[in-house]
């Protein structure tokens, strides 16, 4: 792990990112020494800071760091590397006021390896009765507080279903437990607007790009998750799994079931695949 550039293991017990979660971060794959998509996701670092008014200016610094640490992992094949910016350390009380020196960790994983079989054989979905608070002053940031993501995936680790559908309090669909959605209806890929909460991913712009420049643009809509949802496919996605169709969902009562095919999303996952080899 780095930690301000020097490699250690250890934070200030005063950083606010274990108090208050105050932070973001940004998690993306490494593969054959080289950063994949790195430019958006410091782009999307720095806009997060931006908008949580944390002025963290060492940009360069923690670019040749998380280099340096890919360099040491040369050896992997493909890994994961995750990047957190914090406020920093500061004392009790939530106000920021006088916390003036962020800081940013960066550390190494490797990379899961069922998603290559994710994105062939594709996953079952159900959704989860955990909803997604609306505060429009966070959406779209991937900030540090995941405490509804760490109720999701704990209320799936007793399921026999592979990931999560997620919607707000109003019951609108806004993504997965880790990733971002997409569903295809009527020649027409739609997926969640996300202007009350839920996190922008760096692939679902990527997606959204490609699909853009082929002459399908996505509609970003907010859909009601009812008996009265309709779609022939869909999938989800992440900078890790890219994409990843989905073959079924169920209502997390079991009382609707949908079924979705293949081929428009076997058809993207091409494009999106020759897209990003360019890059």
């Amino acid at each position: 792990m780095i930690i301000n550039g020097h490699s250690q293991h250890f934070i200030s017990a005063k950083d606010r990112a274990l108090h208050y979660g105050d932070g973001c971060f940004t998690t993306l794959v490494f593969a054959q020494g080289k950063l994949l998509a790195w430019p958006l996701h410091l782009a999307r670092l720095k806009q997060d800071c931006s908008r949580l008014g944390i002025d963290f200016n060492q940009w360069q610094e923690l670019s040749d760091s998380a280099q340096h640490l890919v360099n040491q992992n040369s050896t992997l094949l493909k890994g994961v590397l995750k990047v957190i910016v914090t406020r920093g350390s500061g004392g009790r009380g939530y106000s920021p006021c006088g916390v003036t020196n962020p800081n940013y960790l960066i550390s190494s994983h490797d990379f899961p390896h069922h998603y290559k079989e994710w994105q062939s054989k594709g996953i079952k979905l159900v959704s989860s009765s955990v909803k997604l608070g609306k505060q429009p002053l966070l959406a779209g940031i991937k900030h540090l507080n995941r405490l509804e993501q760490v109720l999701i995936k704990q209320q799936l680790t007793s399921s026999e279903f592979d990931d999560a559908l997620v919607c707000n309090s109003d019951n609108e669909i806004v993504e997965s437990s880790a990733g971002n959605i997409f569903w295809w209806h009527d020649d027409q890929w739609y997926t969640p607007k996300l202007d009350e909460c839920g996190v922008v991913g760096v692939m679902r712009n990527q997606i959204c790009t490609v699909l853009a420049v082929n002459n399908q643009p996505v509609k970003k809509v907010n859909s009601l998750f009812n008996k009265n949802f309709v779609a022939q496919e869909m999938f989800i996605c992440n900078s890790l799994m890219q994409i990843v169709p989905v073959v079924s969902l169920q209502s997390h009562d079991g009382h609707h079931r949908w079924q979705f095919s293949c081929q428009q999303v076997k058809k993207l996952q091409i494009l999106v695949t020759e897209a990003l080899s360019h890059e």
